[in-house]
């Protein structure tokens, strides 16, 4: 396991506001996740959750609702069904979305330093995708607060028949992201916050970042703990990277 101090500062690469500059060494693409990681919408989800077991006269814990951080959409609205929600599976999914993509709609929780790193992977010219267990809808609100094309695409919920932690939804980004590539798995960084989510990328072969945020993320010699993305740069991830490339111990 890696946890390595931010760099402030770094040659070529240092912010997003210091216009185009070279593409890194070894770095090839990254992979977002999207709740919890690049916005911090997890408390959007916990209130959703608790305004619709409450109205249907359950009660949902915070820890009830921490268990379902990162899980797919799908599992969590079978487990809302036992709390006793009286609705499909498919009427719960598109209720919490519709408001947690109200709630992101006034205001969107950027959390620290994703933004700035993802702005400067933007502007190096790294290929990035967002992989998330969040529909079109609500992954879309969020794209849409950025810059044109600083995703080439999302890969959302509803586009996968097995959620995180299986691993198939970074399979189908890494697969999307290698045509008109070359790019290798030991090249290809994805950022997650989760349990489910860095067992998904792990699984798929990509090197993996746990930036943990509502839940704590057991150590694992095959995934890299960072504590924030705040004051990281397209450096950091480039040297990290290379490390493993080059067989060094991270």
């Amino acid at each position: 396991m890696a946890n390595h101090s931010p760099r402030t500062t770094a040659p070529s690469m240092a912010s997003a506001e210091s216009g185009h500059r070279s593409a890194p060494d070894s770095l090839q693409a990254v992979l977002w996740d999207m709740d919890g990681t690049l916005v911090d919408t997890e408390p959007y989800w916990i209130a959703a959750e608790k305004e619709l077991v409450a109205h249907h006269g359950g009660i949902w814990s915070t820890e009830e609702a921490s268990a379902l951080v990162g899980q797919s959409l799908e599992f969590s609205a079978g487990v809302l069904q036992a709390a006793g929600v009286a609705l499909s599976v498919r009427q719960i999914i598109d209720h919490l979305i519709g408001e947690v993509t109200e709630r992101v709609r006034v205001e969107v929780p950027w959390r620290p330093g994703a933004r700035e790193l993802l702005l400067a992977l933007n502007a190096c010219g790294v290929p990035c995708a967002m992989v998330t267990m969040s529909e079109q809808l609500l992954a879309r609100e969020v794209a849409g607060q950025l810059p044109d094309g600083t995703f080439e695409f999302l890969v959302t919920g509803d586009m996968v028949a097995r959620g995180k932690p299986d691993p198939e939804s970074y399979q189908m980004a890494f697969d999307r992201l290698s045509v008109g590539r070359r790019l290798q798995k030991d090249r290809v960084v994805a950022i997650e916050d989760s349990l489910p989510g860095v067992t998904a990328a792990q699984a798929s072969g990509v090197v993996t970042i746990a930036v943990p945020h509502f839940i704590p993320i057991p150590a694992d010699p095959g995934r890299h703990v960072w504590t924030t993305l705040e004051g990281r740069t397209v450096a950091d991830l480039d040297d990290l990277v290379a490390r493993l490339t080059q067989g060094a111990t991270p």
